[in-house]
């Protein structure tokens, strides 16, 4: 991830419906997660060293 994005903990309310990515900055599997709005967050991978999950692609981005 290139910019700082804002990131949610696992546990935590998905406040938009999209493809989330963990905070570790590593492309190791499992590193992304699919995520409904109001549903709660999965926990991160096993082998990852983040703490958190920032939003990688809206499922209905902005035109």
């Amino acid at each position: 991830m290139s910019e700082k994005a804002q990131t949610f903990h696992p546990g935590e309310t998905v406040p938009q419906s999209g493809i989330y990515e963990c905070d570790c900055g590593q492309s190791h599997r499992w590193s992304t997660s699919t995520n409904v709005k109001n549903h709660t967050f999965p926990p991160l991978p096993e082998d990852c060293s983040g703490g958190a999950w920032a939003l990688k692609d809206p499922a209905h981005p902005a035109d």
